[in-house]
């Protein structure tokens, strides 16, 4: 069966179109980081119009690539939360719509099940069981994944996720938007241990997260610079290797704690920061060294699309999760919604 797909969350509009069967055969995707860096950040209403703009223009670039049409679509999957509420409502009312004109089920997908699926869009495929470090501008959590709509939580950001941190010391830096890449580019121009940074609990002997000290801490040590007038270039460049460094030191020390305390030898990780070289090559190597596997989308994935949406409900119908008879249709969009509740 072919689905169709629709991610439109929050600042990228993704459409996709995937195989039960074969995988991805095609997705395309419009960021609107562009347009949104004048405010140096998302604004609801602007990400809503750009949809409104991009998803038909996208749907059709992708039927295009792979010589189908609509009456080929066995169903419609779309991102119904979380998200920005007026962001989700485009993409559920153009699958609802669709669905409804062309007889198929509308299926609605947890964003957060789409980041954690897509790593198995990748060659090797991670199998079950697994942890999944989710780790995103708004998410960081971690969860034992023992199949397809089987999510434990283990742990979770107490306050700031991994995402925001990057993003919030990019701003106090003077980067702008978006500031995770930009500070991870400066990064590579600083000496992480030039300055003493926290590892916020780092040492806590559970799994959840803190990184609004972190944040606080890059603020305190920029103060004390601006009042001695010694800002310069080299010290925005250690401040963005030493906040990169804190941060992927603390993600990599969780993940491993995840593993040792489940027993399992397989990690995915998925969402924004995923695609974070450091995070990448500090996880691989910790992971080899207790003969255990790190396992990442494409990096063309690791932000928000439409190929996640499409897969993660692919995967749930190849799974018998979804009642393909029902087509009741209606514009069920959860701003706020626990991954908990979807599972079987």
């Amino acid at each position: 069966m072919i689905v169709l797909g629709f991610e439109s969350s929050c600042d990228e509009t993704g459409v996709a179109l995937v195989c039960t069967e074969k995988g991805l055969l095609a997705h395309a995707l419009h960021t609107q980081v562009a347009m949104h860096a004048a405010y140096g950040g998302v604004v609801p209403e602007l990400a809503s119009r750009d949809h409104v703009r991009r998803i038909i223009p996208l749907t059709r670039a992708v039927l295009a690539e792979t010589g189908l049409t609509l009456q080929d679509v066995g169903a419609v999957a779309y991102t119904a939360g979380p998200g920005l509420a007026g962001a989700l409502l485009v993409g559920a009312s153009v699958a609802q719509s669709l669905a409804w004109s062309l007889d198929l089920p509308a299926i609605a997908i947890h964003h957060l099940e789409g980041h954690l699926l897509s790593p198995r869009l990748a060659d090797p495929c991670p199998e079950f069981p697994f942890v999944a470090l989710l780790v995103s501008g708004g998410h960081t959590q971690l969860m034992r994944v023992d199949d397809v709509g089987c999510y434990t939580l283990l742990g979770e950001t107490m306050d700031d996720a991994a995402g925001e941190a990057f993003d919030k010391t990019a701003k106090l830096l003077g980067l702008g938007y978006p500031g995770g890449p930009a500070l991870a580019h400066l990064a590579e121009q600083g000496n992480a241990e030039a300055i003493t940074l926290p590892r916020p609990m780092l040492h806590s002997g559970n799994l959840d997260f803190s990184f609004s000290g972190l944040k606080t801490a890059v603020l305190t040590r920029l103060k004390t610079a601006q009042t001695q007038a010694i800002v310069s270039e080299t010290l925005a460049a250690d401040l963005a290797a030493a906040t990169q460094a804190a941060i992927v030191d603390v993600l990599v020390a969780k993940s491993v704690l995840a593993l040792d305390q489940t027993g399992l030898k397989r990690l995915v990780v998925a969402g924004g920061v995923g695609a974070n070289r450091q995070l990448r090559s500090k996880l691989a190597l910790a992971l080899k060294k207790r003969k255990a596997e790190a396992f990442f989308p494409p990096l063309d994935l690791c932000t928000d699309n439409g190929a996640m949406i499409a897969f993660a409900a692919a995967q749930r119908i190849s799974k018998g999760l979804v009642d393909l008879a029902d087509k009741r249709h209606g514009f069920d969009v959860r701003p706020r919604w626990d991954l908990a509740t979807t599972a079987t």
